[in-house]
């Protein structure tokens, strides 16, 4: 079920109080008082030139003021300008414009002044400035060409105008442009494009400024851009268009808005990022505006001066600008002159302070005038930003004004001084009547003014006593609130006010209404399609209040269907349907509060066949109270519907209409089978009761409430719980206890005698009886002794039984006393024991809790270095004298020291006691490295150990080699001086693999090892290399003759090795071959094997066996047009292989296979060939026997062409080559070119046309393979610039 309660009290009176204070300066105005102004023109007033300008002053005062200008300083004389009057009872001036006159003519700076017989106040000066909105120069724009990914930059420059334009990008059909992180408007009006794409293009980008106060738009001559494409478009790293450098400056105003822009070019487009140099950008003040480019913080401060870095940001780089932020401030008040009402002979003060950046200067007037020539007054004084009064008098009433100024800007403020004698008088209606809703706040005015100020107090009834006490808050106003209204706070109260010339009093009422609550909430609801529902909405309120009841659909109004009836206390849906689904909601208002409550309809499809429901039970009805005591009742009812699941048990809740109204709390339970309970009672509780049923499938819904029952008042039957007396400073006892809820007060006036003394003393119990709190503090007590506290409660009609008494203690105090004769016994190099005597008791002054060892380290005995000391402490509860400190460090200086906690804190530390800490085991080397490996040496360099933990005495070296089936050799062991940092090993064998172990010692032993592993370089010349780094300073061991060498005979097991390894597998394929090659390293007569598979498939791997030590393989009988995975491993090393590789064969060719001797095509061209020949046989028999040449063959004798000539042997090119068929020579070009191709165009019947593909294939022994086939489709030749494969010829030629 979802339900929603909620409740809102009126709190109308609250409002008006803090919105409408009456304050007991705001003089009546049937008072003599001097001018105040009430309404002004703002300082810069831009007024549109086409329309009246109208310069707003108006005042008031007693007797009503007179007006009058100055224009530009000087007076302004309206009578002689026919443009310009005045309104009738006011300073407003109203400039004709519409009929002749211009507005430029009365451009200048107005300022108004409102005098009467007490004193004269002015107004700001208010400058008037005509807007204007000028139209864009004339220029001739060009097209702008961009090559795609470039930045480009769209100026607009809009006219100077009054107010500035506001700047926006359209096209001719008046579409505004899409804007993105790519192109955006910067804040200046500019059109940014970080990199230009093709649909960039366009001949309509078109700038428009509009002017607001003139209500025009001004359109810039539309510009061209033209991108034109270069492949491929070069991606750039980001520079910045604006702002320009790599730092910039900005002063902004405190309270204004601060924009910072960064717009950058680049491809990809850059991103923007924005941080502030040392600190944070502050939050719920930022924003993030145009794509992340412009940065904007509203409401700046001083606070928010600092440098700003935007960071342009991608994929190639980074460029970042710094703009310098400086936040003056425009003068703000501190404090603003307030009016002074005060009687003749009182003493007053007018204060002006004011604030900003620079500091503003201040200034006073009278009247008016400068202070400085104002007449004198022998009451006033002024000392800076005060005007001291002292014996004012009648004559002393004026207006003062103060100036604050600065650079940025000027405040100007008006307050007078009004002497006035004035008996009290009450402002607020007589007999006003207050109505507040139970348990909220009552808030009843008394408006005041006198002079002298009057005095105000509160009585309740007419003969009432005055009120006073935490109940109440006495508002300066005269307002008195009461923050909890309760039924007995109902009644009438008077208001007082009185000073030396008179007193008045007011009377005003107050009503306490019930809260409206709604006791049967709407449920939540499942109901099948085309069914009906009902929701329940029953309300408790007021007698005197009337409610209307609103129901809502998803916060919303209910739909305008007839199918929704709302009744009384129902909203029924008739012939549901699926849009019906939603939280319906029942809202209670009456003229002080509103409750609402909401449940959920989920609309389902019928079920195609009825089955048993299961539901909770229906609630109990007919509840009867009966046998009716002091301290009992019987409540009986009658079980609803059980819905298919019997009752197991019926709960019993009972709310107190008194103390908790709408609470309703648990009072028993009783088994399904029983319909009464008989209860018991608390004295001085308003009962109603309610059952809720219960089976397995849940609760019902609450029963309706019983008739309500009041039990009479008796003494409280128990005493506050939880009493404690815990002093919070070293001189006080605080007591505190829960309070009893209102059902357990049995009666009216509930109140609590709280009682204590000082324990083991001879003294009498000091007693105070207080209400409405739960906490009393006891003052003036010894620091830390024990104190006798008990609470007992008591009411009108007596009081609780006589309380237990507790235990408790006065405040806490730091302890005096260090714990003395620490003593420190180091057990090992990480950890020692601390014991110290205890303090005495009465010297901890508070609760003991332990005692804290603050302990650090000094310095390392190895190092003598001194560090930053960072101290730890720990801590030791109870009354212990010893501890533990762990985690020391050897080889160290420490000092440590005891200190005694209480309740309070930590009391002063024992002095510094030194100890030191023997060496251990240093760490690890820092580093081991081996360089320069030759045939037979090896270099190691190496770190001392982080950690030395004491004196290192030696190093220790030990190392073995690794043979070809991985395993380890012998051992040998080295040991090395302390001061020595590197080594370098000969004789080593060549091209072998050794590891090696290092370790550090000092005294104390050895400490971890360090590993490492290196191999020396293969002997591929067989010439023995000089040992790399002799004579440079290393130390050199001949481990062959060293006596410091020790062989052990090895026990061999198997390592995990680092070589040799399999790498660079490449591949050839062909149709149904490929030529598989790899690299390998490490040691020498390794068998391979290559293993291959179809890509993607789970198939087992298919294994071949290479013959020999060679580096590559051919794999046959593949299917053309697959993708196959191939790996390299050798055999007896297990898991020893290289990575996958995958590879594609060929697609196949059917016009490989096709004998072309039996295709029809070709049959018919040979037969018209063979027609053509005889035809020509026969010309030239006939030819021949007339006597003639044959003239082509004449031409040809004649201009041989000596590219066809036969080549020489010994220029070392190929002989002649002719067809089998004809011998007939090649024609031009059939030569083998120096570039190595044949071109298409020179030899149509080549080689080239047979090939197997554009690359080369290679059989097992990596010779050409060249196959001759049938013609295929050409493919495009990679890396090549002609479009032909190259000719085997010439394969074999670029191969050799």
């Amino acid at each position: 079920m979802t339900k929603k309660m909620s409740m809102s009290t009126s709190k109308t009176s609250l409002v008006l109080f803090l919105c409408q204070i009456i304050s007991a300066l705001d003089v009546p105005l049937d008072l003599s008082q001097p001018p105040t102004i009430t309404q002004q023109s703002p300082k810069d007033y831009i007024v549109d030139p086409r329309e009246n300008i109208v310069i707003q002053c108006e005042a008031k005062g007693k007797p009503p003021p007179s007006f009058s200008w100055t224009r530009n300083g000087t007076h302004f004389d309206i009578d002689k300008d026919a443009q310009v009057t005045m309104k009738p009872n006011s300073g407003t001036l109203v400039i004709n414009i519409m009929n002749g006159g211009k507005a430029e003519a009365y451009e200048g700076v107005y300022q108004c002044t409102a005098r009467n017989e007490r004193g004269a106040a002015v107004s700001n000066n208010i400058v008037i400035r005509p807007s204007r909105s000028p139209l864009w120069t004339k220029e001739k724009l060009e097209p702008n060409h961009v090559r795609e990914g470039d930045s480009l930059v769209l100026h607009c420059r809009p006219p100077v105008g009054l107010p500035p334009p506001i700047i926006f990008w359209m096209d001719n059909a008046f579409q505004r442009l899409p804007q993105s992180e790519r192109v955006s408007q910067g804040l200046n009006g500019d059109l940014y494009f970080s990199n230009v794409q093709p649909e960039d293009t366009r001949e309509d980008y078109i700038c428009y400024a509009r002017f607001n106060h003139t209500q025009t738009i001004q359109q810039k001559q539309p510009i061209s851009v033209k991108v034109f494409s270069t492949k491929p478009v070069t991606e750039r790293q980001p520079v910045l268009l604006t702002p320009t450098g790599s730092a910039s400056t900005k002063v902004e105003l405190r309270g204004n808005v601060l924009l910072l822009e960064c717009i950058a070019a680049g491809l990809p487009t850059p991103v923007i990022r924005w941080i502030k140099e040392g600190g944070e950008l502050p939050a719920n003040r930022t924003f993030f505006e145009n794509f992340k480019k412009t940065l904007k913080i509203i409401d700046v401060s001083e606070a928010d001066s600092g440098n700003y870095k935007c960071i342009a940001r991608n994929a190639l780089g980074s460029v970042h600008h710094v703009i310098s932020v400086t936040v003056k401030a425009a003068p703000y008040w501190i404090t603003a002159p307030r009016n002074l009402v005060l009687s003749p002979g009182e003493d007053g003060t007018l204060i002006c302070r004011a604030n900003g950046s620079p500091k503003p200067s201040i200034s006073w007037l009278a009247n008016g005038v400068p202070i400085a020539i104002a007449p004198e007054d022998p009451s006033r004084k002024v000392d800076g930003d005060t005007i001291i009064f002292s014996h004012v008098q009648e004559r002393s009433s004026a207006v003062y004004q103060c100036n604050a100024s600065n650079e940025y800007g000027y405040l100007l403020a008006n307050a007078f001084v009004n002497v006035l004698a004035e008996p009290p008088r009450i402002l607020t209606p007589a007999n006003k009547l207050y109505q507040v809703i139970a348990d909220s706040p009552a808030l009843l005015d008394c408006a005041y003014f006198g002079s002298p100020k009057p005095e105000i107090e509160w009585f309740k009834g007419v003969k009432g006593s005055i009120l006073r006490g935490n109940e109440y808050v006495f508002h300066d106003n005269g307002t008195l609130e009461i923050p909890v209204a309760q039924k007995s706070n109902a009644g009438t109260y008077t208001c007082v006010a009185r000073n030396e010339l008179g007193k008045i009093q007011n009377e005003v009422q107050l009503e306490i209404k019930d809260p409206t609550m709604i006791i049967k909430q709407p449920e939540y609801k499942v109901i099948q399609r085309y069914g009906q529902v009902s929701f329940e909405c029953i309300i408790k309120h007021d007698s005197t209040l009337l409610p209307t009841v609103t129901w809502l659909k998803d916060n919303d109004e209910l739909p305008d269907d007839e199918r929704f009836l709302v009744g009384k206390d129902n909203l029924t849906i008739m012939n549901v349907t699926d849009k019906d689904d939603g939280t319906y909601t029942c809202i209670v208002n009456t003229t002080l509060d509103s409750v609402s409550a909401s449940a959920v309809l989920t609309v389902v499809a019928a079920p195609p066949t009825p089955a048993i429901i299961y539901a909770r039970p229906n609630p109990p009805f007919d509840l009867e109270l009966t046998g009716q005591l002091e301290r009992s009742i019987d409540l009986s009812w009658i079980p609803g519907d059980e819905n298919n699941s019997p009752i197991t048990s019926f709960v019993v809740e009972f709310e107190d209409a008194l103390h908790e109204p709408g609470v309703w709390r648990y009072q028993t339970e009783v088994p399904g089978t029983q319909t009464m309970a008989q209860l018991k009672l608390s004295p001085y509780v308003n009962y109603s009761f309610r059952v809720i049923a219960v089976n397995r499938i849940g609760r019902s819904q609450p029963s309706e409430p019983s008739e309500q029952y009041l039990t009479k008042s008796a003494s409280p039957d128990e005493n506050p719980a939880n009493v404690q007396g815990i002093g919070s400073e070293p001189d006080n006892l605080v007591i505190t206890w829960e309070p009893l809820k209102g059902f357990q007060s049995n009666g009216p006036g509930l109140q609590y005698k709280v009682s204590w003394r000082q324990k083991d003393v001879d003294d009498e119990w000091t007693s105070v009886i207080v209400a409405n709190v739960s906490k009393y503090i006891v003052s003036g007590t010894p620091t830390f002794v024990p104190y006798e506290v008990k609470v007992q409660a008591l009411n009108d009609l007596g009081y609780a039984p006589e309380p237990s008494e507790v235990i408790g203690h006065s405040g806490e105090d730091l302890p005096m006393v260090a714990p003395g004769n620490v003593q420190v016994h180091v057990i090992n190099s990480t950890l020692a024991k601390v014991h110290w005597d205890p303090v005495p008791l009465k010297s901890v002054r508070g609760h003991l809790q332990g005692y804290k060892v603050y302990y650090w380290k000094v310095q390392s005995l190895s190092r003598r270095s001194r560090r930053h000391i960072e101290k730890k402490i720990l801590t030791f509860r109870g009354n212990k004298t010893f501890g533990m400190l762990p985690g020391l460090e050897p080889y160290s200086s420490y000092k440590l020291n005891v200190r005694v906690v209480n309740g309070k804190g930590e009391g002063p530390a024992s002095p510094d006691k030194v100890f030191k800490t023997p060496e251990g085991v240093p760490s690890s080397p820092s580093f081991l490295k081996i360089t320069n490996p030759t045939l037979d040496s090896l270099t190691l360099e190496w770190g001392s150990p982080t950690h030395p933990n004491g004196v290192l005495t030696s190093y220790t070296l030990k190392f073995q080699p690794i043979n070809n089936t991985h395993e380890l050799g012998p051992l040998v062991e080295i040991r090395i001086p302390a001061n020595e940092s590197s080594l370098i090993l000969k004789n080593l064998n060549y091209s072998t693999r050794y590891k090696f172990y290092f370790n550090a010692q000092t005294s104390v032993g050895s400490g971890s090892q360090i590993t490492e592993e290196a191999v020396t370089i293969m002997d591929e010349a067989g010439i023995l290399r000089p040992a790399v780094g002799a004579g440079k300073g290393y130390s050199e061991i001949l481990f062959a003759t060293s006596p410091v060498m020790h062989t052990v005979r090895p026990t061999f097991y198997k390592v995990q090795p680092l070589y040799p390894r399999i790498r660079n597998v490449t591949t050839a394929a062909a149709e149904t071959y490929a030529n598989i090659s790899w690299e390998y390293e490490g040691p020498d007569h390794a068998n391979f094997y290559v293993e291959y598979g179809v890509a993607g498939s789970k198939e087992d791997w298919k294994k071949e066996i290479v013959n020999g030590s060679r580096s590559f393989f051919v794999l046959k009988g593949l299917t053309p047009g697959t993708a196959y995975k191939v790996r390299v491993g050798a055999e007896g090393l297990s898991g020893f292989r290289s990575s996958e590789d995958v590879f594609e064969t060929g697609p196949a060719m059917a016009s490989r296979q096709v004998d072309i001797a039996t295709q029809g095509w070709f049959i018919g061209l040979m037969c018209a060939v063979a027609l053509l020949i005889l035809i020509l046989l026969i010309v030239c028999f006939i030819r021949r026997n007339k006597g003639g040449k044959y003239p082509v063959k004449e031409k040809e004798d004649a201009h041989a062409d000596p590219e066809i000539q036969p080549m020489k042997e010994d220029d070392g090119t190929f002989g002649e080559y002719s067809d089998a068929e004809d011998h007939k020579p090649l024609k031009k070009g059939s030569r083998t070119p120096s570039d190595r191709t044949v071109k298409k165009e020179d030899s149509d019947d080549s080689l080239v046309d047979y090939g197997e593909g554009v690359n080369g294939q290679f059989n097992e022994d990596g010779s050409f393979i060249g196959q001759y086939s049938g013609k295929k489709e050409k493919e495009p030749a990679e890396g090549n610039e002609s479009s032909e494969a190259p000719s085997p010829v010439n394969a074999m030629n670029s191969f050799v």
